[in-house]
């Protein structure tokens, strides 16, 4: 299946160099064992206690993941086991840990710049694409390495759809659009092709509102609508994993609240993935959520727990706005 972003020219650009955050060379695994975990400080008005996160990324020491303890035993599709990724020399993301529940969402949070898109596109590997990128440690889909030698990537990207943050029809009617991946892989069968158009535009929540003009242009579509149409694309070859990128950053409230919707039904057929700046789409739209922080994974556990109590002062502070 083709992505949703291989014919979206800046999807493989690198970060301009705001985003990055400057680290030496990678260290020897000793040497990283070495390091010692910073002592935690007085505890803050809901009970969490500061981590020495912003501590330990101004002295580049390491720091553990605070887990919340009912992540223990979910059946993951997605596992990421100390991943680390540089452009070039500087270090873009650093040791990430985590698991991502099977049929639920999971979002990804942080300020601009934290890592949330790249470690999202890790993935898929659509970093691949960017010369610079080198990357370590561990990442599976349902148990298979997504980055082991002799991964077949095109195939790998079939069991995972992507959604951007700017909808990207191709300039061709509806019905194209949704074919596409498949065409791509050879499937000609009118009736067979006909009935996925229709599956996956009533998947995306579309069916109704285009199914007299499939051929028409999608760029005719309104920004939502196309968002929408992006999504049937992507739900068309019946991927394992859907990853969203801000997928309603460029949306207005009323389209932005018809994906939420769709993300909510969509859920259980597929396990989700999203990055999201937005704090109140994240408790409305997630299971669970991982607080991101200068390429760190801070503290990862489900969204009400996160959201309204908190293990760690720095992400009470960023969930309640006083940063970020």
């Amino acid at each position: 299946m083709i992505e949703d972003g291989d014919m979206q020219d800046d999807s493989t650009q690198a970060p301009v160099e705001s985003e990055l955050v400057a680290s030496p060379e990678p260290r020897p695994a000793a040497a990283r064992s070495e390091e010692r975990p910073l002592a935690d400080l007085p505890a803050g008005q809901h009970g969490a206690r500061m981590g020495g996160v912003f501590e330990a990324v101004s002295r580049g020491v390491a720091f553990d993941t605070e887990v919340h303890a009912t992540m223990a035993g979910k059946d993951c599709v997605i596992e990421i086991e100390q991943f680390n990724l540089w452009y070039g020399t500087a270090q873009a993301l650093h040791s990430n840990s985590m698991g991502v529940p099977a049929g639920q969402v999971t979002a990804l949070i942080g300020p601009s710049g934290c890592g949330k898109s790249t470690l999202l596109r890790c993935v898929n590997r659509m970093n691949d694409l960017i010369p610079t990128v080198t990357t370590k440690g561990d990442m599976r889909l349902s148990g298979d390495d997504i980055y082991g030698p002799g991964v077949d990537v095109i195939e790998l990207r079939k069991r995972i759809g992507m959604v951007f943050q700017k909808p990207n029809p191709f300039p061709m009617s509806i019905y194209e659009n949704v074919v596409y991946p498949l065409r791509i892989d050879g499937l000609r069968d009118k009736r067979i092709l006909d009935e996925v158009v229709e599956k996956s535009l009533r998947g995306a929540g579309l069916w109704e509102e285009v199914k007299d003009r499939l051929e028409d242009n999608a760029l005719r579509l309104s920004g939502g609508q196309q968002q929408r149409l992006c999504i049937g694309r992507a739900i068309a070859g019946e991927p394992e994993v859907l990853l969203l990128d801000e997928p309603c950053s460029a949306l207005d409230p009323i389209a932005t609240g018809r994906i939420e919707d769709l993300i909510q039904e969509l859920k259980g057929h597929y396990t989700i993935l999203i990055v999201t700046h937005n704090m109140q789409q994240a408790q409305r739209a997630s299971d669970y959520v991982a607080f991101m922080y200068l390429g760190r994974m801070v503290e990862y556990g489900p969204t009400q727990d996160l959201f309204l109590n908190p293990h760690l002062k720095e992400t009470e502070d960023y969930v309640t706005g006083r940063f970020g």
